[in-house]
């Protein structure tokens, strides 16, 4: 598991080997944490919809993926007190923000996926 360090030299640097910009590049480029995001960007759901959704993701690794968005700031877990427990995600304000950029790369990726050697 990928951990933000504290501080480098100029924060804003992302080719800075020291630089926490890239251990959040590095969690925002993951597929899946990127998927999940685009997955929540309709509304809050439960984990079963997300592992609908998401297809091929395992039930181990959505969690994993879900606990590193939740601990990073970027998606909110709600749990309401019922018998069953129901459980929410949904993103913060900061995950809605990245979901801006990661939306225009997922629409590139699906237009241009024929013009990739051996994809399609």
């Amino acid at each position: 598991m990928t951990t933000i360090s504290a501080s480098c030299d100029d924060p804003k640097d992302v080719y800075a080997a020291a630089c926490p910009c890239r251990d959040m590049l590095d969690l925002l480029a993951n597929k899946w944490s990127a998927l999940a995001l685009g997955a929540l960007e309709d509304g809050p759901c439960r984990f079963g919809a997300l592992r609908t959704r998401l297809q091929g993701i395992s039930p181990k690794v959505l969690t994993q993926t879900l606990r590193r968005l939740e601990t990073h700031g970027l998606v909110d877990r709600h749990v309401y007190p019922q018998v069953p427990l129901r459980v929410e995600y949904s993103l913060t304000a900061l995950g809605r923000d990245a979901c801006v950029p990661l939306a225009h790369l997922r629409t590139w990726v699906e237009g241009n996926i024929d013009r990739f050697p051996g994809a399609g």
